[in-house]
Order: structure tokens, then sequence, then C-alpha cells
């Protein structure tokens, strides 16, 4: 999923780490989901198919700790925001998808949170793993984390389709 790429790649480049190696278990994280489509077996039962594909090990680590089942798990700050990221890219694509523009550089964090508090509005996004992600990166939900993924989706609205419903967007 490209949204949890960018965010990945977000949070590489504020931590100093390799924003390549943060994107590609961004990148990678729900290959499985059409194959596995439930929690009991997403992501554990795709770990096969990264290995014959030769993924590092490490990377495949990390891919199965954003799984709800992995809690304990997730021990390195890249786990942590591959986590962090998962369910809050998927609330900020409902926030820009129900704008009238569609445009996900017309959402402001703002918007975000008023949306938050609905629990009807993107019910399928578990809010408590977007608080628990920003709390085991120990950083402020509204104030850093809500920001920085909003701030990567918008730096690549038009790769998400997130760029509105005209061409002049």
């Amino acid at each position: 999923m490209l949204s949890v790429e960018y965010a990945m790649r977000a949070y590489a480049a504020h931590y100093g780490e390799n924003a390549d190696s943060w994107g590609l278990v961004g990148l990678l994280h729900d290959f499985d989901w059409e194959v596995h489509p439930t929690l009991e077996q997403h992501p554990m039962d795709g770990a096969p198919i990264l290995r014959e594909r030769g993924l590092s090990e490490e990377d495949i680590r990390t891919i199965l700790s954003h799984g709800p089942l992995a809690a304990d798990d997730r021990r390195t700050l890249r786990d942590k925001a591959l986590f962090a990221v998962d369910e809050l890219t998927g609330l900020i694509t409902a926030a820009a998808l129900v704008r009238p523009s569609k445009n996900v550089r017309d959402v402001e964090v703002q918007s975000i949170r008023k949306k938050w508090r609905d629990k009807a509005f993107a019910r399928g996004v578990n809010r408590e793993d977007v608080e628990q992600g920003a709390a085991l990166l120990n950083v402020d939900l509204w104030e850093f984390h809500v920001p920085l993924v909003l701030k990567a989706m918008q730096n690549h609205a038009e790769e998400l389709g997130l760029n509105g419903t005209s061409a002049s967007s």
C-alpha cells in the first residue's frame, strides 16, 4: 500500500533511518491480504511467500510485527512505526475521499480530528491501534503523528490517487 510506504519513508527521514528499507516494509506489509483476508491468517501465513521471494528475515519480522496478534514482537523503531501508520493512513484516505475535492491536500489535522470523534466514520479503522502506535513511538498523536503522516500523503497525492477530481487539482 503506497500510503503506508510514504508514511514509513517520512518516519525514516525523521529518525535518520534508511528510507528505502522502511519504505519497502510499508509497501509490502499487506501483500497477502487478498490471499489471507483474516487477522488470524494475515500476515503470518504470508511469511513463506516472502521467504521464497528472498526478502530478508529482518524485513519479514517487521512485516509480521504489524499484525494485531504480534504486539509483543514490535521491538524496533521500524516495527513500531509500521504498526503506528497502518490504520492512520486508512483514516486519512477516507477523510480525503469524503471531501468534495477528493484531494488529500485539502485535508487538515483538525478535520481528521473531527472525523476521529465520529465512530461511524471509517468504522473499519481501529482508533485504538492508531493511539497505541503513537504511544509506542512516544510521539503526540495530534501534534506530531497525524501531521507527519498527513504531510507524507499530501506530498504524494498524485501517486496515491488522492489529488482531486479534476485534472487541474
